[in-house]
Order: structure tokens, then sequence, then C-alpha cells
């Protein structure tokens, strides 16, 4: 077993272990681990009692955090004369059509969300094996197969969201930077909870929100009460 470095060690000591505790306790525990020479991504687990081998059980979506994630994220989009105009003026990286989709089935996968316009998808459907493992595959259900791209954009620009559940039932997320102002931090991590309850599958039976985590990239988690 590896063994845990001196500061991580002082971290966990001044952590509350398996007791949990509300979202502004866990905020401002994790403000404690900013010591380091970049600034942390904040992420959030949330295991859910979904089975994920049911289709109707799957939790998935996106979220615009009120705050953002304190990350431009790089956009690309699939979509042809106007909407690949109003794409561009929306700010995405780049946009295209054949000439895209070759690049992508070459490999390229530099970017954090894929967009792509209706019509486009009989183009963007064969790059599933290069996108779907990697989370980046347009899909109706997350709003990222859309004719109105340019709104799109805009939302994954200012830090739009996507999640889904894994194999374990759990959902994983950024919810901002420890450099955040704490309510600022704080208000991200209790929409995403509540987004996330609000998504309760009728076919989930029993308790629905098992427990929840909050963590820095360097940081210890801390157990945040449902």
């Amino acid at each position: 077993m590896a063994r845990l470095p001196k500061r991580m060690k002082a971290l966990q000591s001044k952590f509350p272990g398996a007791q949990e505790v509300s979202v502004e306790k866990a905020v401002e525990l994790l403000k404690q681990c900013a010591n380091t020479k970049f600034d942390q991504t904040v992420e959030i687990a949330m295991r859910l009692g979904v089975d994920p081998k049911q289709a109707d059980q799957i939790v998935r979506g996106s979220i615009v955090l009120p705050n953002g994630i304190g990350k431009s994220q790089r956009v690309v989009v699939f979509a042809k004369g106007e909407l690949a105009d109003k794409a561009r003026e929306a700010g995405a990286d780049e946009v295209g059509a054949e000439e895209l989709a070759e690049k992508i089935k070459g490999g390229w996968t530099e970017f954090e969300a894929c967009i792509a316009t209706p019509d486009m998808m009989k183009l963007v459907g064969p790059l599933g094996r290069v996108l779907g493992p990697r989370g980046l595959m347009p899909s109706p259900r997350a709003g990222t197969v859309t004719p109105d791209v340019a709104k799109v954009v805009k939302e994954y620009k200012a830090g739009k969201v996507e999640f889904r559940n894994d194999a374990g039932g759990i959902v994983h997320a950024r919810v901002g930077k420890l450099s955040f102002d704490a309510a600022n931090l704080a208000e991200n991590i209790q929409a995403f909870i509540q987004h996330i309850q609000s998504l309760k599958p009728a076919a989930c039976k029993g308790t629905y929100v098992k427990s929840i985590a909050a963590s820095a990239t360097m940081s210890p988690g801390v157990r945040i009460a449902a």
C-alpha cells in the first residue's frame, strides 16, 4: 500500500473522516488545502441508489453552474451554413463538417464539448468509437444535438457541466476551483446536488442519494450531508 505524503496526513487530521458536514463546512475544510502552486479543481461525487444496468435508471444530463467552473472549455461544433456561422460568432473553437469528422476519426480529441446540429448526426454517428469512450458524443438528452448551436456553445463556454452515472451508480462532476469565493463555490455545489436530486428516476426504489463527497485535486475527501 502506498504511503501517504506528510502533507496529506496533516490535512487528513483536520478532516472529519466519515462524519457528514454541511456544504458550507465542506468548502471551509477544502479551502485549507489551497497551499499548492496551482489552482486545484474541486469535484463532487454522489453515490446513487440506482441500478446502472437498467436503462430507465440512468442519471444523465447537464447543468450550467451559477458561478462557472473556472475554466474556458474548448468546444467544437458540427454544422453547416448559417448555423456554422452562428456557432463561430458564439465562440466555438472549431466548426466544420466532413473535414472535422476526418480530423476526429484520425484521433484528435483536444476539446471538452462536442455539439452537432440534427442534420449532422449521420456524419457524427460513425465517430462514436472515438467520442463515446471519452464522453464527448453529442446527445439529444445532454442537449448537445440541437439546432440552437449558438446558445449551447455559450452555455459550455460559461461553464456547463455534463454528467452520467458510472457502472457503480456514482455521478462525478467538476464544480469549480479552490480559488473561488467560498460562497460561490458552496452555491455551485448546492446547485449540483439539488439538480441531481431532481432527476430521481421513477424506477428507482429506496434511498436515492446514498452519499455525497467533495474533494480538491490534492485534498482528502469530505462527506456532505444529503
